[in-house]
């Protein structure tokens, strides 16, 4: 026996049956769809848009955000890093420099290209506070101290106290 296979143009016997099927049975079909999914089939095939919010008799007034003003002090982190940091946010402004060495042989090392540093400090900073490069900061008092006079060189004074 020898089966004859040939292409054929259209769906073939078995397919437009089945369609067939599925269309005379659709409403049957979608009714149990619904029943075994709990609605979601429904839900699916015609999706409605949620309905909008009833008023309460509220009146919510949103003021208008503006941009706050930045309130910096300088911090000396755990990890030697010496920032100013804004005080509402915690966020970093400016990177000054960080603290080398260890133990009583701790120092200052300003935020420049020779120092190492990626980003350093614009140049009027530096001017500023040139002269701290390679103090010696060998304990928590000298390092508010060192926060104090960064702090004051960039007129800082007033948040410095306040922070703290």
């Amino acid at each position: 026996m020898v089966d004859i296979i040939s292409k054929r143009d259209g769906p073939y016997r078995e397919q437009a049956a089945a369609k067939d099927f599925i269309q005379k049975n659709r409403t049957k079909i979608d009714a149990l769809a619904n029943h075994l999914s709990g609605g979601r089939w429904q839900e699916l095939r015609n999706p409605t848009p949620p309905p909008q919010p009833q008023p309460s008799g509220k009146l919510w007034y949103t003021p208008p955000s503006r941009p706050r003003e930045a309130e910096p002090y300088v911090r000396i982190s755990l990890n030697g890093r010496v920032v100013i940091v804004d005080l509402g946010s915690g966020r970093q402004l400016y990177f000054v420099g960080e603290l080398r060495g260890g133990g009583q042989s701790r120092y200052f090392a300003l935020a420049t290209r020779e120092n190492g540093m990626f980003d350093p400090l614009d140049e009027e900073i530096r001017k500023v506070l040139a002269d701290l490069e390679g103090v010696s900061v060998p304990d928590e008092t000298s390092e508010q101290s060192l926060e104090q006079v960064i702090a004051g060189r960039l007129g800082l004074d007033a948040v410095v106290k306040s922070a703290e």
